[in-house]
């Protein structure tokens, strides 16, 4: 029996010559043609900011955090429905995460707690140093209300948009809203080069900075010369190079997970008990994922035993993403709400959403959905 994986890779035709083109030039190691040429096509695809090829989202939020001028000490406003990396990047400076719940409408980051929390610290004089925005699974946040709210306050805005390359809020394109915007190109996300990120930003000076730092912020001098910490983080001309194979089909691989979307959308419509991620109208997600919920009055299931039903058929599916307050590492952060997400992670499932899912792969996840609820 084949598995089906949740979102595996899916490689083009170009991939596998472009990197043996690499190999064969010998610029192995960071830095290279292809680092240059990848960073171009990014910035192509996303209005002509400016991208920094690094060896991780995480890497990249990283960055972002220390040229944003967070240290130990500072608050962070940080999604609690999101993966353990957007917080783990705020740790990594000394800072703390003050979690803060999603809203039912979209899922992303709720504005008006976003709004209270920063109306309650500016009038007591300690407003956070920053907020993170994550863009989960593929649909933007609300970024009208929240670039309003922290300007508003002069507190900067770092945008996660790890999940969502490919999607557009107001017709303009995930990862560019932010001081500094973050993508990954995990195994798993919409796009590969197996491991790495990109730092987006709308300075040229800032991105010169970020490349510095990820080279080990070697000063200029024939010798190595040190002023300032740095960091091993730049992208290998290898994954650079598959990098921008996947770059020429990006639209592609994003059409083929809206249209999974739509195709569980309409199959499990009236089925009773299951519902979706909502779109928020506002944009139009890639749906890097797609996410359904199973109430258990209604349906007499539950994700767990859809889950368990699945993978008895060799189908890979997940839990939603466990909410940040909940995990054992960050226990005693401070949160605000937290019942949405909570809600969220008993009841929602990850269904098998990579672009080289077939019809009758996706057929058969939709179909053994549904008979779960028919048995129960």
């Amino acid at each position: 029996m084949t598995r089906i994986y949740l979102s595996p890779p899916h490689m083009g035709e170009d991939e596998l010559r472009l990197l043996q083109e690499a190999f064969e030039s010998n610029w192995i190691a960071p830095l290279g043609p292809y680092v240059n040429e990848f960073e171009a096509s990014v910035s192509r695809a996303l209005d002509g900011i400016h991208a920094v090829a690094l060896s991780s989202g995480t890497a990249a939020l990283h960055l972002s955090l220390i040229m944003a001028g967070i240290t130990a000490g500072d608050d962070v406003l940080v999604p609690t429905l999101t993966f353990s990396a957007t917080a783990n990047a705020v740790a990594y400076v000394g800072a703390r995460p003050v979690f803060v719940d999603c809203d039912t409408e979209s899922w992303q980051l709720d504005p008006s707690l976003v709004a209270e929390e920063l109306t309650d610290r500016a009038r007591a004089g300690r407003l956070p140093a920053a907020v993170i925005t994550v863009d989960l699974y593929g649909q933007c946040a609300d970024y009208d209300q929240l670039i309003d709210l922290c300007r508003q306050h002069d507190v900067p805005l770092i945008e996660d948009a790890a999940e969502a390359l490919g999607a557009t809020y107001r017709e303009r394109p995930a990862g560019t809203f932010g001081e500094f915007g973050v993508l990954s190109f995990n195994g798993n996300k919409v796009i590969t080069t197996s491991g790495g990120g990109m730092l987006l930003t709308h300075s040229a000076e800032a991105a010169e900075h970020a490349r510095f730092l990820a080279t080990q912020a070697r000063d200029p001098a024939p010798h190595y010369e040190h002023s300032v910490i740095g960091f091993n983080y730049r992208m290998s001309n290898l994954l650079a190079a598959v990098g921008v194979g996947q770059m020429r089909v990006l639209d592609e691989r994003v059409a083929r997970r809206r249209d999974n979307n739509r195709f569980y959308r309409e199959r499990l419509s009236g089925v009773p008990g299951i519902g979706f991620m909502p779109d928020a109208g506002y944009g139009e997600p890639s749906w890097w994922l797609t996410c359904l919920t199973i109430d258990e009055d209604v349906s007499g299931t539950n994700p767990t035993a859809v889950r368990e039903e699945l993978a008895r058929h060799q189908i890979e599916a997940r839990p939603l993403w466990k909410p940040l307050h909940l995990q054992p590492v960050f226990q005693g952060e401070r949160v605000l709400g937290g019942k949405v997400s909570e809600r969220l992670f008993r009841t929602g499932l990850c269904l098998p959403s990579g672009s080289s899912l077939t019809d009758n792969d996706r057929a058969e996840v939709a179909d053994l959905v549904a008979g779960c609820v028919r048995s129960a």
